[in-house]
């Protein structure tokens, strides 16, 4: 997904807009990972950019998409730049206790 969000429409509320906005990415991200997985894959990850133009954006983690998303709108902008696109994730093994344990002895 690469959209550009107005949020200074005449006769919109500035409010219900970003908040239209957001829903709209949470059910973008809640509909790709209700995709199958391929072979060999753990989990649906995303690449997540944000910024006030297409130009602009930069890569932001995931998890911060939607705190970036507020932090801009708080700057005044009219508008912002949100790209989310899918990839593969693989999980990573834990490291082992051992260590710790012998650590605690």
């Amino acid at each position: 997904m690469r959209k550009t969000y107005l949020l200074a429409i005449e006769g919109k509320n500035r409010d219900r807009l970003l908040d239209a906005a957001k829903h709209d990415i949470r059910k973008y991200i809640k509909r790709e990972r209700a995709k199958a997985l391929p072979a060999g894959v753990d989990f649906w990850d995303f690449d997540c950019k944000c910024g006030a133009s297409e130009a602009t954006a930069s890569a932001v983690p995931f998890a911060d998409l939607i705190s970036s998303v507020d932090a801009l709108v708080k700057e005044g902008g009219d508008q912002f730049y949100v790209e989310v696109v899918r990839k593969h994730g693989h999980r990573a093994a834990r490291p082992t206790a051992a260590g710790s344990e012998a650590d605690a002895q």
